[in-house]
């Protein structure tokens, strides 16, 4: 179990990608990591896109980056209310400038962009925020999965296993 000891968050918000929030806290659990399902603190609990609820263990202005090892960010509509807390910016951004892993699928790359992150970084996402990605400074590109240092992004669904290994292997 190679995470055995490594403690990750899991960013949701209303509409969340089901499988993006799903597949990725399974896979981390399998491998012995402490997932933390982390939430903006609007809500105990979340449904994603599909309607499968989901309940939060933290709010992000009660945790702090110091206490992670990585962070996954899943896509679907929740990004566009995830980025527009300061707490949920700020907790990512100290994950990434420590050198954590950062995992990025779907539309979760416009939380990258809030948070200033994606300048001169070469990242995929969703189609339909590339302009938004190249606009920020990323350097864009239609593949499975990208690993640009600690920073993994992924464009969709049937990306989830080439996306989860890719971030385990950052540990």
């Amino acid at each position: 179990m190679k995470l055995t000891g490594k403690k990750i968050a899991v960013l949701v918000e209303a509409d969340y990608q089901d499988m993006e929030v799903w597949f990725p806290i399974f896979r981390l659990r399998e491998e012995g990591a402490e997932v933390i399902v982390v939430g903006t603190g609007s809500s105990t609990s979340y449904k994603g896109k599909f309607g499968y609820p989901i309940t939060v263990d933290a709010s992000a202005d009660r945790v702090h980056a110091e206490q992670f090892d990585g962070v996954v960010i899943p896509g679907g509509w929740a990004p566009d209310r995830l980025r527009q807390y300061k707490t949920v910016l700020d907790f990512v951004r100290k994950l990434f400038e420590a050198g954590k892993p950062v995992a990025a699928i779907c539309h979760a790359g416009s939380v990258l962009v809030s948070a200033d992150l994606v300048r001169g970084k070469h990242l995929t996402s969703f189609t339909a925020i590339k302009d938004d990605l190249k606009n920020a400074g990323a350097n864009w590109e239609d593949k499975e999965v990208i690993v640009d240092g600690n920073l993994v992004t992924s464009r969709r669904p049937d990306d989830l296993p080439a996306f989860m290994r890719a971030f385990i292997s950052l540990f």
